[in-house]
């Protein structure tokens, strides 16, 4: 399984939160942004989702934004669909107006389309973000899988 899969697993599970609706509180300005980053992904939209990450982006095995652009990139070009699901709680802590981490785990499947994915896996995830003029961008993001 690719770090591409996954980093597109990371972004489309973190998107999936924005479904709460908006506002003006930063809650929901953050469940709303990630609303609209599900939005690129689910649209196989590797360019879109630059616009997500802040510009010091960091994941796992110090990869920067370019690179998780890239493995999102990537993931798209391997798996005609990607399929994530959340399969636990969702634990959303805002840190003040402008800091935020959000915890989940998500089941990611990719496939070339046919009715059984090619791969699947269950993965925890941790993201973080901050609200920078106003605009919630991701800052972090790290996975490991589960049992």
């Amino acid at each position: 399984m690719g770090l591409a899969r996954q980093a597109i697993g990371v972004v489309a599970v973190a998107l999936w939160l924005g479904a709460c609706g908006a506002g003006d509180a930063p809650e929901a300005r953050l469940r709303a942004r990630v609303d609209a980053l599900q939005a690129a992904v689910e649209a196989r939209e590797g360019s879109a989702i630059d616009g997500f990450l802040a510009a010091d982006f960091i994941g796992p095995q110090a990869m920067d934004r370019e690179g998780a652009v890239r493995m999102a990139r990537g993931a798209f070009l391997r798996y005609r669909s990607v399929g994530v699901a959340v399969v636990g709680p969702v634990s959303m802590e805002l840190q003040g107006d402008d800091h935020a981490r959000v915890r989940f785990d998500a089941a990611l499947t990719g496939g070339s389309g046919g009715a059984l994915p090619d791969s699947a896996r269950v993965w925890s995830v941790d993201t973080g973000w901050r609200a920078d003029d106003g605009e919630w961008r991701m800052t972090s993001a790290e996975w490991e899988p589960r049992l």
